[in-house]
């Protein structure tokens, strides 16, 4: 689906359905140098179970034009006004390490159009180590391997979604490779791991909500530990399901994932 936000023109995944903005709808936003293709399990299902869906490419990345916003509070922004331009005056925010702290940001900018708000594999802060953003600055394709290798904990999945023997770390790096080469205007690697590092705002954003918050981790995550989620609890008041992957937990254990998204959403 291409919606027109901020007079540029945006992608949004709807799950295999025609949108349709009367129903319930769940916002999930990717994370660092990834694409909607993150959410294809949980967009379809939800989808497919009574929701509408827009699982989206964030400003510069993937299937959505414009130039990569300077920081969190102008995608937070830009996530409200996609949801406009849907025609969607409230619905559930889902993100996934960046995509956490865009929706967090989103949902504290304006927390009466966010029903509930799920953050997967997130910590707050989330700091990026100098060593790693000086190889995403100098050596981007090196930081991929080694964010993929910081980033599951196993080579391949159970019989389930995505596939039986589907090599994991193979299809995330191909997808962060073709979605760092497909912006051309910067290095989207540093920029997005920056963004991360820069976000200062999460524990304010959080005094603002109200909604139901769950946070979803990967008991194995090497990147945001679920040891660096205390405060962030505690401000949001969440629920927290566990499951048992690395960080990269919608491919590596995508029914654990699936059946913790649809309790903290209520499906």
């Amino acid at each position: 689906m291409k919606l027109i936000v901020n007079h540029i023109e945006a992608y949004a995944y709807t799950g295999g359905k025609p949108f349709d903005s009367t129903l319930p709808c769940v916002g999930f936003i990717h994370g660092a140098i990834h694409d909607h293709s993150d959410w294809t399990l949980l967009a379809r299902w939800f989808a497919h179970h009574g929701h509408s869906v827009l699982a989206v490419d964030l400003p510069g990345h993937a299937r959505s034009g414009g130039l990569p916003l300077a920081d969190m509070p102008a995608l937070a922004r830009w996530v409200l006004a996609l949801l406009d331009a849907a025609g969607v005056e409230r619905a559930a925010l889902v993100g996934h390490s960046m995509g956490s702290l865009i929706a967090l940001a989103a949902a504290g900018l304006a927390p009466e159009r966010v029903s509930h708000l799920v953050m997967l594999g997130t910590a707050y802060p989330m700091k990026v180590s100098d060593a790693l953003l000086a190889t995403a600055r100098e050596r981007p394709l090196q930081a991929i391997d080694m964010v993929n290798s910081f980033s599951h904990s196993t080579w391949a999945p159970k019989p389930s979604y995505p596939g039986p023997g589907t090599w994991l770390h193979g299809a995330e790096r191909a997808l962060m490779r073709r979605t760092q080469a497909g912006q051309t205007s910067l290095n989207l690697f540093e920029h997005d791991f920056q963004l991360c590092n820069s976000y200062d705002q999460g524990l304010n954003d959080a005094a603002k909500l109200a909604c139901r918050s769950t946070l979803i981790l990967g008991a194995r995550d090497q990147m945001t530990s679920p040891k660096q989620t205390k405060e962030l609890t505690a401000a949001l008041k969440a629920e927290v399901l566990t499951v048992d992957a690395g960080h990269s937990l919608m491919t590596e254990a995508p029914e654990q994932v699936l059946n913790a998204m649809r309790q903290a959403l209520g499906a």
